[in-house]
């Protein structure tokens, strides 16, 4: 009788970045199986233990805290990276584990990347072919492509509504919150741009992978033209920009502004030349419970929606209840008082615990991921298109060769005014 073959081993992963982001990471490995988490570097030693700390109190590891990053790359125990540092650091964090694994020093077979992958369209290239040349498997980690709602929505739209009455023309997204925790979102060189670059990222993605057929390549869908606009309505008042420059040194968004709020069009065109549309929208400048998310999917006869903010579980706290500032109820939250939603499981339906199952499932059986960093090279093309439509006031129709050494307004050197 014929045996089975043997499952492989446990991915072992070492984690560049000990910021917000990589707690979500940390968090969400507790509902995924068959893997561990090795090892993790970044510049700051507090937080770099602390991180490996709660790991290993979660028993998520054995995991180590590497001063360095060629001490990382060059563990025995590490199989795979989970690249989540500042997006001015992934280039050349990305650079070094080419470098380690060409010439030896680094047994890593595979690599994941927060979005976006790059903060230009230069850079997400180089990042894609530095990959690539080291041999190395890999995934873009867009998590709401992973959310649970956005995966059972997508399955029962297109089993059940699309062969009755057509493919979805139109999907819609929308995230907003009241601003990013770190000083470096506020700094358009080092994070790329505003609220476009950190959010709209996740958003003009999501929208095309709800219009993409299930199992079908994003190819299948092309870019044909975005129309995009933003602005600065909240941070750069008087009073806002004061208190960012007291809160987070090296931030003046009256003399370096980011745009908190951006809008965006996309169109594009599926194999038969019919036409569809993501419409998306993100800010900084919203003040709610917390983090919202808004998604719809529109075809001819049915429609889907989400929002993160009309969950199945809510708290009223009256004024007689008062306690500290946190983020115990929903992320980005913003009061202690009242009626509240409550997200249940964040790491799940924000989609980081799908995509990270989806990864190392991936990494461990030597399958492709459904985003890869192929993908994470169109969404900054998106992303810069869209900022140049916003300065140009037009139309950016693709292809267009002027994106491949476009920087957008914010992220360029030197003193910057509104509406610049």
């Amino acid at each position: 009788m014929a045996q089975a073959s043997e499952a492989p081993p446990p991915l072992r992963i070492g984690f560049i970045g000990s910021g917000f982001i990589a707690k979500f990471h940390a968090k969400s490995f507790q509902s995924v199986r068959h893997a561990q988490i090795t090892g993790v570097f970044s510049p700051n030693p507090t937080h770099r233990q602390a991180l490996t700390d709660a790991v290993n109190q979660a028993e998520l590891g054995p995991c180590r805290a590497h001063a360095d990053l060629e001490s990382l790359l060059a563990a025995d125990d590490v199989d795979a990276i989970w690249l989540l540092a500042p997006n001015d650091k992934r280039l050349e964090a990305m650079r070094a584990i080419h470098a380690a694994v060409k010439s030896g020093r680094s047994k890593v077979r595979a690599i994941a990347c927060e979005k976006p992958l790059g903060r230009t369209l230069a850079e997400a290239r180089e990042v894609l072919a530095l990959a690539e040349d080291a041999g190395l498997a890999h995934g873009y980690l867009e998590n709401q492509v992973f959310s649970t709602a956005v995966e059972r929505g997508k399955e029962i739209i297109w089993r059940r509504a699309v062969p009755a009455s057509g493919r979805p023309y139109l999907a819609r997204a929308a995230e907003e919150h009241s601003g990013p925790h770190e000083p470096w979102f506020w700094q358009g060189d080092r994070q790329g741009g505003g609220v476009m670059s950190d959010m709209m990222c996740h958003s003009v993605e999501v929208g095309r992978f709800l219009l993409t057929a299930p199992d079908a390549a994003r190819s299948t869908l092309t870019v044909k033209a975005v129309q995009g606009s933003v602005a600065y309505l909240k941070w750069t008042q008087d009073k806002y920009a004061r208190t960012l420059a007291q809160d987070f040194k090296g931030v003046e968004m009256q003399r370096r502004p980011v745009e908190d709020f951006a809008r965006a069009t996309i169109t594009l065109e599926d194999e038969g030349g019919r036409e569809l549309i993501v419409e998306a929208s993100t800010s900084w400048s919203y003040v709610g419970p917390g983090l919202r998310i808004d998604l719809a999917l529109l075809g001819p006869e049915y429609a889907m929606e989400f929002s993160s903010l009309n969950p199945s579980l809510k708290v009223f706290l009256s004024r007689a209840i008062t306690g500290g500032q946190g983020e115990d109820l929903v992320e980005k939250q913003n009061a202690e008082q009242g009626q509240m939603p409550i997200v249940e499981d964040e790491a799940g339906t924000y989609g980081y615990i799908g995509e990270n199952r989806h990864m190392v499932d991936c990494f461990r059986h030597g399958r492709t991921p459904i985003e890869t960093f192929h993908d994470g090279v169109e969404v900054v093309k998106m992303v810069m298109a869209l900022y140049k439509s916003a300065e140009t006031g037009q139309v950016v129709h693709l292809p267009d060769e002027s994106l491949e050494t476009y920087v957008p307004v914010p992220a360029r050197i030197g003193p910057a005014r509104v509406g610049a």
